[in-house]
C-alpha cells in the first residue's frame, strides 16, 4: 500500500522502499561504502595495535589504541547511517588483515598517523564528489567530519613527534606511556 502511495505521489524508493529526497550520486555512493571500508580496516589496524602494545606491558598506549578501535568502528556505524538515511543499500566490503609486526614504537606512530592521513584523503575525495554532483546533503554531513578528522591527524603528528623525541629511550617511553595511562 505505502509503495503504491509513494508512486501516485512521485515519491522516489530504494530498493528497500525507503523514500529519497534526493538521489545519490552512484560514484559518491560508491567511494562512501569504501570509506566505511577503509573506517573498519583502521579500527581493525588501531585494535591489533593495541595488542601489540598490551604484549609490551605498555598498558596506557594499549588503552589509547583500543579506544581509537573503538571510534573508527563508530566513524563506520555514522558513515553507514548516513546512507541509510539517504535511502541506499550498504554494501559491505572484505576487510584487509591488519599489520600485527613493527620493528619500533616510532614505527607504529608512523604507520598510525599515516593511516590518518589516507582516512582525510578519502573524506577530501567524498567531498569533492559530492561538490562535483551538487549533494549538498552530503557536503552538510561530511563538514564536522572534516574538521575532526583534522584534529586526529593533528594529534597523532603530535604523539610521533614525542616518540621520535624519546628516542626509544626506555624511561622516555614509560612516561608517555604513563600519559595515556587513566589518572586515579
Amino acid at each position: 500500500m505505502a509503495d503504491s502511495t509513494f508512486q501516485k505521489l512521485s515519491i522516489s524508493t530504494s530498493p528497500a522502499g525507503r523514500a529519497i529526497a534526493q538521489p545519490m550520486d552512484s560514484a559518491l555512493v560508491e567511494l562512501l561504502y569504501q570509506h566505511v571500508t577503509i573506517e573498519r580496516n583502521a579500527s581493525a589496524q588501531y585494535f591489533a595495535i593495541s595488542i601489540w602494545f598490551a604484549e609490551r606491558d605498555l598498558n596506557g598506549f594499549s588503552k589509547f589504541f583500543k579506544q581509537e578501535s573503538f571510534d573508527e568502528l563508530e566513524h563506520a556505524s555514522n558513515f553507514a547511517n548516513y546512507l541509510v538515511a539517504r535511502g541506499q543499500t550498504v554494501v559491505l566490503q572484505d576487510l584487509i588483515a591488519p599489520k600485527q609486526k613493527w620493528n619500533s614504537i616510532e614505527e607504529v606512530i608512523a604507520d598510525s598517523f599515516q593511516m590518518e592521513a589516507d582516512v582525510t584523503t578519502s573524506i577530501h575525495q567524498l567531498y569533492a564528489v559530492a561538490e562535483r554532483s551538487s549533494d549538498t546533503r552530503t557536503t552538510v554531513f561530511l563538514d564536522p567530519v572534516i574538521e575532526s578528522q583534522t584534529k586526529s591527524e593533528d594529534n597523532f603528528a603530535h604523539i610521533l613527534s614525542r616518540v621520535k623525541f624519546a628516542d626509544n629511550q626506555p624511561s622516555a617511553i614509560l612516561i608517555l606511556d604513563g600519559e595515556f595511562s587513566p589518572q586515579n
